[in-house]
Parts: C-alpha cells; sequence; structure tokens
C-alpha cells in the first residue's frame, strides 16, 4: 500500500513568493518530551498566492536569518514539501537544507 509520507508536493505548488515572517528554533525531542537541546529552525513563511496561509520550513543546524521587521521575501535550497497524518488530521510539513533573502532589484 502507498503510504502518504512517500508521496512528494512540488515546492511550486506553494506560489511565486515566499514571504518570512517568524523564526523559531525547534527542538529535539527525547521519549515525547521536549528537551532543551535545539537541532535547528523553523523559518516560518506567509504564501501570498494562498491567501497569506503559513506554512513552517525545518532547517537543521544554525540560525540562518533573523526574524524579519514584518516580512522579507526568501528562496530555500533544497526545499521538500510532504504531507503526514497526526491525530487522524492530514497535515503538511516542509524541510530544506538553506534559505537566503531575495535582494531587492532598485
Amino acid at each position: 500500500m502507498l503510504n502518504l509520507r512517500d508521496l512528494t508536493i512540488d515546492p511550486k505548488s506553494l506560489g511565486a513568493k515566499l514571504l518570512l515572517v517568524d523564526v523559531r528554533p525547534a527542538y529535539e525531542y527525547q521519549d515525547g518530551r521536549r528537551t532543551e537541546n535545539i537541532t535547528g529552525y523553523r523559518y516560518y513563511i506567509a504564501l501570498p498566492d494562498k491567501g497569506f496561509e503559513k506554512l513552517a520550513v525545518k532547517i537543521e543546524g544554525p540560525q540562518q536569518l533573523d526574524k524579519p521587521d514584518g516580512y522579507a521575501e526568501v528562496v530555500f535550497d533544497g526545499l521538500e514539501i510532504y504531507a503526514y497524518v497526526s491525530g487522524g488530521q492530514i497535515q503538511v510539513g516542509a524541510r530544506a537544507t538553506g534559505i537566503r533573502e531575495v535582494k531587492s532589484k532598485a
């Protein structure tokens, strides 16, 4: 039987612009409990082409960008979007290997 985790969602389906609005640490969990060990960071993006829905993208390792004042347009390296089931509900998750701010053409 096909597993939901085996399906890949095309990152292009998120839309043309990804707007970074928040950055929070991602913690390690042991035995279902959160530890104080930070394993990476979650970058929360707003999706203008999807009615400004938000999605958290986890990147392992040190923090790569700070939370912007307002928002900042970004691009991800190695972005993967996937679906999984939690609490009987289908959820969407995302991970990447890097994040960069888009420099405006002034």
